[in-house]
């Protein structure tokens, strides 16, 4: 005698069903999730950037990839510049202060510090970025200034030469619902500055340093150089900065074209007003 056919509608059988159908998802989501390609994390960037920042030719994947930097000044913009080598990368998930986290460290042998991974922390509600620290002696990123003539005007028109270096001291934003904190301290320089504008070269050595704290304020001086920049302001709802270029005696007439682009002038003085 034949045996009777399984009941498909028994409870034991829906059961299996169900978690036949959960593991396929389940197995499908983390195919996905490991396997997902660069080319996925470059469309986000770029649409993010509204196509002002492009990570060009892919490879790999989201947790270990490499590509082209391309900063450009959007959609439909001709000009466009490249960092001199490809920016590779490691994204892997951490335990980052007590909680679920990432931890991402740039591979770049001519600019970027080896082995200085950021970190963010990541919760329901709030969200923790930390940059690895650095000194101004030895900093985290170093990139040709070269490369941000690549966002169109005014830098196209500048043409800076030099370079930029990124270090941080205990650097941290935390965002926690509609509110951010910035504790520690971030820096960008900008040494040996030199312009198509002025015949001068070089015109000078900056930094801007964020200082956190409840209302972060932004820190603009010269360490050297004939163009005397300064500044300061601040970040938060309505962020803003006052700052003015100045010529060192003797160089007005060599910098004034550079001084008309900059800012408003007043007299020898430039104007820099942002927010």
């Amino acid at each position: 005698m034949a045996r009777p056919l399984p009941n498909t509608d028994s409870p034991a059988a829906i059961r299996a069903r169900r978690w036949a159908v959960g593991g396929t998802v389940l197995g499908l989501a983390v195919a996905v999730f490991a396997w997902a390609p660069a080319a996925w994390l470059a469309s986000t960037c770029a649409a993010m950037t509204h196509e002002r920042l492009l990570l060009a030719d892919a490879r790999g994947s989201v947790w270990n990839g490499s590509a082209r930097v391309i900063l450009s000044p959007g959609a439909g913009g001709k000009d466009a510049s490249e960092l001199p080598e490809r920016l590779g990368w490691k994204l892997r998930p951490a335990w980052v202060d007590g909680g679920l986290g990432l931890r991402l460290t740039l591979d770049q042998s001519c600019c970027v510090a080896p082995d200085s991974p950021l970190t963010l922390r990541l919760g329901t509600s709030r969200m923790t970025l930390r940059l690895p620290d650095a000194t101004p002696e030895r900093p985290w990123i170093r990139w040709p200034a070269s490369w941000l003539a690549g966002l169109g005007t005014p830098w196209n028109t500048v043409a800076p030469d030099g370079l930029l270096a990124f270090s941080a001291q205990g650097f941290v934003v935390d965002a926690q619902d509609k509110t951010v904190k910035v504790r520690g301290i971030a820096q960008v320089e900008l040494r040996d500055f030199s312009s198509r504008l002025s015949q001068l070269s070089p015109l000078g050595s900056y930094r801007m340093n964020l200082i956190g704290g409840a209302e972060p304020q932004l820190m603009l001086r010269t360490d050297q150089g004939p163009l005397q920049l300064s500044g300061q302001g601040h970040l938060g709802a309505r962020p803003q900065f006052r700052g003015e270029a100045t010529p060192a005696p003797g160089s007005e007439a060599a910098l004034a074209n550079l001084l008309n682009i900059i800012g408003r002038r007043e007299g020898a003085r430039s104007i820099i007003s942002v927010g």
